[in-house]
């Protein structure tokens, strides 16, 4: 049995995928087409999340080919969004190769479709180029660097570190459980949250329009400055519990989240994200 093993890619929301940068995938010189389904107890953005509460479904697909080249495509929909069928739409194209017995790396583009005022946190960076490196030892260990641009351009460095653990198996040895813990410390720049606070600013003016307050008004939004120095953003401990068969994958995984004492998005707090996802690997 080839046991399945995850990553997280997509930039937006940390939404798991397979066949990206994992070395075990980058070895597997066949053509496979993953599908999953993914519900979140709130968006992601590399640990950081918005100021208003955004719990979400998604919908992904990769096309992996033996030679590496990858293509990959997600919808997502936000379970307090009554608007629309879609909330936010992104496509990508990659290729993962080895450079040696302990070494891959994976070279990747995204372009994520949000609508106007998105309330998504990285709305002002629909475009995202990636790079990462990964050594695999006993335990696998990484750097990864996102260039993301669009309205506003920023840079993110991710240094991680992680060790895939078996459980045992559960109804027979044809399957296996297995638990992965991680640490992942994560710098950059913060140009999009300038943005972010304009569109959420005219969303709250928009909705106050339509629907009045009563009492005494609310008080003003806090405003605040673009952030254009490289500060540490978060420090992420993850925690992926995975029931795995031949072709598919059943996975609750629980992300705990303290940010810098320079994130814009609430300096030194914490923040906790719940994931359910369901993946399977034709």
């Amino acid at each position: 049995m080839r046991y399945i093993l995850l990553l997280s890619i997509t930039w937006l929301c940390g939404l798991p995928a397979f066949a990206q940068t994992d070395s075990t995938e980058a070895n597997d010189k066949r053509t496979t087409l993953t599908l999953g389904a993914t519900y979140s107890n709130n968006a992601n953005y590399y640990g950081q999340k918005a100021e208003e509460k955004m719990p979400f479904v998604a919908a992904s697909g990769t096309l992996k080919f033996r030679s590496g080249i990858y293509f990959s495509g997600t919808g997502y929909k936000l379970l307090n969004d009554s608007g629309s069928i879609v909330s936010a739409g992104s496509a990508g194209a990659g290729v993962a190769f080895n450079l040696g017995k302990k070494w891959t790396a994976d070279l990747g583009y995204s372009h994520t479709f949000f609508p106007e005022n998105s309330p998504f946190l990285q709305a002002a960076n629909p475009d995202n180029i990636s790079a990462s490196l990964n050594y695999e030892y006993w335990m696998t260990t990484g750097v990864n660097v996102d260039f993301a641009f669009g309205q506003q351009q920023d840079i993110f460095v991710t240094l991680s570190t992680e060790k895939l653990i078996g459980l045992g198996h559960l109804f027979s040895p044809k399957d296996l459980i297995t638990i992965t813990p991680s640490i992942e410390v994560v710098g950059g720049t913060q140009r999009f949250y300038e943005t972010y606070i304009t569109a959420k600013n005219l969303r709250d003016s928009l909705l106050g329009i339509l629907l009045p307050p009563l009492g005494n008004d609310p008080e003003p939004t806090s405003t605040t400055t673009s952030t254009t120095s490289f500060d540490l953003l978060s420090y992420n401990l993850k925690v992926p519990l995975a029931y795995n068969r031949a072709h598919y994958m059943i996975e609750v995984a629980y992300q705990l989240s303290v940010l810098g004492k320079k994130a814009a998005s609430g300096a030194g707090t914490s923040n906790s994200f719940l994931n359910f996802s369901v993946y399977y690997q034709f």
